[in-house]
């Protein structure tokens, strides 16, 4: 019943649209401070993997073989990647363009700083980028998604089904 609610209702696509433009807030101003302020994640990282170590690590032993082994080494790349994906991220929910894609990078990334021992607001960050997820394409109504998905459907319409139907 509630996902029917997202999903469907006009209200709920009133309410998903601010909690959209507060999620999208707060991705593009982080990262936009990143990419201006010269952000170095090589610090976090190194910060994560020391906090898996101990009697309780905040930081899970695989993890930090994955920051150890692969994000610390491609630091620069990790830097880029997460600046212009919060930067991108926070474009898209606040335009509603490509909404539930959005979401998804964003929740993603939210897991990932959990993972290396950041809450923070992630967790609810989370909450609220799941209930975009499963609200779907009603999150996106009252935004660019409104025009762009019917278009890129069409498109591939044109493209694929209808040479095909043509060609039996």
């Amino acid at each position: 019943m509630f996902i029917q609610f997202l999903r469907e209702n006009k209200v709920a696509s009133g309410i998903l649209l601010f909690i959209r433009l507060y999620l999208g807030y707060q991705w593009i101003t982080a990262g936009w401070g990143k990419i201006t302020g010269g952000f170095d994640a090589n610090g976090y990282l190194q910060g994560a993997v020391a906090k898996a170590t101990g009697e309780h690590p905040a930081v899970q032993g695989w993890w930090a073989a994955f920051l150890e082994g692969f994000a610390i080494p491609n630091v620069e790349l990790f830097n880029v990647l997460v600046a212009w994906g919060e930067l991108l991220v926070g474009l898209g929910l606040i335009l509603g363009t490509f909404t539930t894609l959005a979401a998804l990078m964003g929740v993603i990334m939210n897991f990932a700083f959990l993972f290396s021992g950041t809450t923070s607001t992630n967790p609810m960050m989370v909450i609220l980028g799941v209930l975009i997820l499963i609200a779907g394409y009603n999150a996106a109504k009252i935004g660019l998604d409104r025009w762009v998905i019917p278009f890129i459907k069409q498109g591939f319409y044109m493209r694929q089904v209808k040479p095909a139907l043509e060609h039996k």
